[in-house]
């Protein structure tokens, strides 16, 4: 089908799927959405009067059933993706699922059992390795500029904590955002992790400690291949969006800064200042929004893998569910330690 449009169905039409939606109208001529559903019906109407969709779908089932309907992007709510995964598989539809397809490693087993029987493509939504800057990172690891790598920092904070309702359906902040760490520094490396360290606390609202979770971590991390990384998380930055990595390689070093809404640099008398960097993840990461999205429609037209497997997937739930132990247990734990 590769002279053919992709026929998409959006379900979930919250934030992110407000955002592909967006993307998939307005970016991407290859791809025509032909419903949107969620069980918000009034947010499924804005996001279709907005971009032309022409059906707002009574259920995911509807959607299902639709034989004109190529793939969906499920962008519900994380308790809905493995199930979602496993209809979608069996009506035949390729997917796009947001990160985490669940938060246990029997749910995620069985979507993706369901996607192999199926035969149908899968993507998961690690939007960060479309970044031009993490790209650009992981070329230099790939292509030897910086020799071998040695040493990975990533630092990983929000401008503000979620609500406290959202934190307590969220999984944890080692799933709900730390997980997109994790797979930077997987993807990053090129290698796998053995063993984890986390060093954790409630630092920013005593509130997320009540709801049993964490707002503040370290992690050490060794990989398969002696590289050792951090990953600095903190749900609060007062300054904004911050997002960066360096890697130390035996030849020299790699790094990235965050990204700000302009290059101006205001010098008086008595300070050197920017303006602060982009506020958060929508308007940072806009552009790799869009190529991940197109990625996935190429990899469908073009009967092409996916560039993100449900493996991959599947192993930063494992390397969260290693962080939290580790925090819990205060002892690194190994990633083969966990199984379920």
């Amino acid at each position: 089908m590769s002279k053919q449009k992709v026929n998409v169905a959006i379900i979930g039409a919250g934030r992110i799927g407000k955002v592909h939606a967006e993307t998939l109208a307005f970016r991407l001529p290859e791809a025509r959405i032909l419903a949107i559903a969620d069980v918000n019906r009034d947010a499924a109407q804005a996001v279709a009067s907005r971009c032309g969709i022409p059906t707002v779908a009574e259920s995911s089932d509807e959607i299902f059933a639709n034989r004109d309907v190529d793939a969906v992007l499920i962008c519900s709510s994380t308790s809905t993706h493995a199930d979602l995964t496993v209809q979608a598989a069996r009506a035949g539809k390729h997917i796009f699922c947001e990160k985490p397809i669940a938060h246990n490693l029997s749910e995620i087993d069985l979507a993706l059992a369901a996607v192999k029987e199926a035969g149908v493509k899968l993507q998961i939504g690690f939007n960060r390795r479309f970044d031009a800057n993490f790209a650009r990172v992981r070329e230099a690891v790939v292509s030897g500029e910086i020799g071998s790598p040695r040493l990975m920092h990533i630092i990983s904070r929000d401008p503000a904590p979620p609500p406290i309702s959202y934190v307590k359906v969220s999984g944890g902040m080692f799933m709900d955002m730390t997980i997109h760490d994790f797979d930077m520094a997987r993807f990053l490396i090129g290698d796998e992790v053995e063993e984890i360290y986390t060093s954790g606390a409630v630092m920013v609202d005593p509130e997320i400690g009540k709801a049993g979770d964490l707002d503040t971590a370290l992690i050490v991390m060794r990989f398969k291949n002696g590289v050792i990384a951090t990953i600095d998380n903190c749900r609060q930055a007062a300054y904004g969006y911050d997002q960066r990595v360096e890697i130390l390689g035996s030849e020299g070093k790699i790094a990235t800064e965050n990204c700000y809404p302009n290059q101006a640099v205001v010098s008086t008398g008595k300070m050197v200042r920017t303006d602060l960097p982009l506020n958060f993840f929508m308007d940072r990461y806009t552009e790799s929004f869009a190529a991940e999205l197109r990625a996935f429609v190429e990899a469908v037209r073009e009967d092409r893998p996916t560039p993100v497997t449900g493996i991959d997937g599947r192993i930063p739930v494992v390397m969260g569910l290693a962080a939290r132990r580790s925090f819990v247990e205060h002892r690194p734990v190994r990633l083969d330690e966990v199984t379920a």
